[in-house]
């Protein structure tokens, strides 16, 4: 396989479909047998693949299949959720405890690895050691939408290989900047994308769409750059995956790439992002907002529309790490927003929360209003 292919494979069925990619990529003839091989799935949050939002684990399996029948002996599964969350919980709820017992490919929680300092473009990160010192990395994403950064598939997958501290250092720094930077210190060696039903508008999944395919690549921005078209956005929508081709990651050529399909398409479902979540995001103002704490507030706000509350929300709700130790009047999100008028505390706040604090403050302005001279 060349760095400027892509090979496409649909379907309905994640084993035979992995299956068909690994015979074509053929590992065994270009992957020496003593390699260092990290699996690196999406299990950004503890929720099962047909949400949208993870890995299917029968790729997972499939892959560790093929290694073994090709007497590859150091394999290991890493990952780490995302703030706020267990990896663990999102290995039990996935089955990646039952699959690791069951191969004895051990699974490596990078919230509790060892970190590697590393410094790239003015950026400094704590980078999972084990991600560091695997020879073959095959990276595992999952073709979705992203609140903040529009899509998030191998570029930003690579997030999970680092601190919870480093995590909060890219929220701080806009993400896409360090994600490119992170790319240029490690990227992933094979990409194989779970683009099965993937998550048109979150990264934490609920609003799948059943696009039945997968594909992968060897240059992480060529197959990000592809993913992008497959959703339908231009690279200026997603400015990660060209700050990581002018680090000298990858290539966004796709007029040169060539796009294999390994089978043919039997669907005619089209990757169209629905626009729900930026229409909920108009009642917001992020500042270096974390995914977990705005994700839950986005989740909160589609219970209130649900509701038919939101429509009574008369302000814009301060959320983000960069109203820490500011004070101000309005409504905020989170523990960072404390010096606000009123805010509702968590690192995150739960969805529950945040609905039931923001009704009450739209309770309140009703009692307010119906009290004359008030």
């Amino acid at each position: 396989m060349q760095r400027n292919e892509i090979l496409m494979v649909y379907g309905d069925d994640a084993e035979s479909m992995t299956r068909a990619l690994l015979e074509r990529i053929n590992l065994a003839s270009f992957v020496p047998r003593t390699a260092r091989i990290a699996l690196k799935p999406n299990l950004v949050v503890a929720a099962t693949a047909e949400t949208g939002a993870t890995t299917h684990p029968e790729i997972v399996r499939t892959i560790i299949s093929y290694l073994r029948e090709h007497d590859y002996g150091d394999v290991r599964i890493v990952e780490s959720a995302w703030i706020g969350d267990s990896t663990q919980r999102g290995f039990k709820v996935n089955g990646y405890d039952r699959i690791s017992t069951e191969s004895g490919v051990p699974l490596v929680d990078v919230k509790q690895d060892e970190y590697l300092k590393k410094t790239a473009h003015g950026i400094t990160m704590e980078i999972s050691k084990t991600i560091l010192e695997t020879d073959f990395l095959i990276n595992l994403p999952v073709l979705k939408g992203h609140c903040q950064t529009a899509m998030t598939c191998a570029l930003k997958n690579m997030k999970g290989c680092l601190s919870d501290s480093s995590k909060r250092l890219f929220h701080k720094l806009g993400l896409h900047d360090p994600i490119a930077a992170l790319n240029s210190i490690r990227s992933a060696d094979l990409v194989i994308v779970d683009s099965l039903n993937g998550d048109l508008d979150f990264e934490e999944g609920g609003n799948p769409v059943q696009t039945n395919r997968m594909f992968a690549g060897l240059d992480s921005v060529l197959v990000d750059t592809y993913g992008a078209s497959l959703m339908g956005f231009e690279l200026a929508d997603i400015p990660y995956i060209t700050l990581a081709e002018e680090f000298g990651v990858g290539s966004t050529e796709l007029a040169t790439a060539r796009i294999i399909e390994l089978n043919s398409d039997a669907s005619n479902t089209q990757l169209r992002p629905t626009g729900r979540v930026r229409e909920l995001q108009r009642h917001t103002l992020p500042s270096s907002a974390c995914s977990a704490c705005y994700g839950n507030l986005i989740h909160a706000l589609a219970r209130l529309d649900e509701r038919g509350l939101l429509i009574d929300l008369d302000q814009k709700l301060h959320i983000g790490q960069d109203y820490k130790g500011k004070s101000g009047c309005g409504l905020g999100i989170g523990s960072c927003t404390c010096g606000y008028t009123s805010h509702v505390a968590g690192c995150p706040p739960k969805a529950i929360e945040i609905v039931r604090f923001l009704e009450r403050k739209i309770s309140a302005r009703h009692e307010s209003d119906s009290i004359p001279g008030v």
